[in-house]
């Protein structure tokens, strides 16, 4: 039986092996889905498990979400669109979303890092000032 360790190993060189040119080769992902999925290895289902998960998580890293208080012109997603195009890493999709629980401004998340240039971030601010 493989240890946890050598399990998350294992995935990082299968996804390492999915890459081509820094980004997923969907299709070498299913194959290596597949594979995992077929064999009857014992450490299969945690292998999958991590697998999945490096999946989501580059997903996420590829995702930026642009919540506002109102919903946007045009002009202003296509000119948000080219600033986040201009950010290390690759963007390459993005969802804008509503949040009236903003205020006003907006929030941007890639992955984990947020960019909240919200009203209601800016009141958060200042009421932990006082």
């Amino acid at each position: 039986m493989k240890t946890p360790r050598q399990v998350k190993r294992e995935a990082r060189e299968l996804w390492q092996v999915c890459l081509q040119d820094g980004l997923l080769d969907e299709a070498r992902a299913r194959l290596v889905v597949d594979q995992i999925a077929e064999s009857q290895r014992a450490a299969a289902v945690p292998l999958l498990k991590q697998f999945l998960r490096r999946l989501r998580l580059d997903r996420a890293e590829r995702t930026a979400v642009v919540a506002s208080a109102a919903p946007l012109d045009p002009a202003v997603r296509a000119e948000i669109e080219r600033g986040l195009a201009r950010l290390p890493g690759r963007v390459l999709d993005t969802r804008f979303v509503v949040d009236p629980s903003l205020i006003g401004g907006m929030r941007v998340q890639i992955g984990s890092t947020v960019y909240d240039g919200s009203v209601r971030a800016g009141l958060a601010a200042l009421e932990s000032q006082f």
